[in-house]
């Protein structure tokens, strides 16, 4: 059982980190991606609000956690700073969803996809273990990210919930 009276809520393009007994939240992911890091040794995690695949494209934003590519070594650092041990930490994943449907629906638009694909590098490159992910789909995802175990608890209307 999740402990939902010690939480933090990520809000989009935001990152935080807390340690056991305090859990992590994201609410509504749609074609964002969040991404939760954790250390089991010291019951510290965290979680990134992606909102977009690349930091190249925008325009004078340095929020790191805005981008799949550069969010997780900025939430791998934050964890770090937490006390996590570097060796031990592994990541999983939600959303990424299609959530809007065009009459062009080219790749180029399929925003959930990219912003999958780019966290994956991003955890490749800085050799961070994905050991599970709930992504894609056409559907809404809130997330719980419990410290105590690393569990993330998946929420959705429509499709009930379920533990990665």
């Amino acid at each position: 059982m999740i402990n939902v009276n010690l939480m933090i809520t990520v809000g989009i393009a935001e990152l935080r980190v807390a340690r056991f007994p305090t859990n992590l939240f994201v609410i509504g992911l749609g074609s964002c991606i969040g991404v939760c890091l954790y250390d089991r040794v010291t019951q510290t995690g965290g979680i990134a609000h992606v909102m977009l695949p690349a930091l190249i494209n925008a325009r004078g934003n340095v929020n790191r956690a805005k981008f799949g590519d550069t969010a997780v070594e900025a939430l791998l650092e934050e964890l770090l700073k937490a006390g996590a041990v570097g060796s031990g930490i592994v990541a999983k994943i939600a959303g990424g969803a299609h959530m809007f449907h065009l009459a062009d629906d080219r790749n180029s638009m399929k925003l959930g996809e990219r912003n999958a694909a780019s966290v994956k590098l991003a955890l490749k490159k800085c050799n961070i273990p994905l050991v599970a992910e709930d992504t894609g789909g056409q559907h809404g995802r809130t997330i719980i990210l419990d410290t105590a175990t690393g569990c993330v608890l998946i929420k959705t209307i429509n499709y009930g919930e379920k533990i990665i």
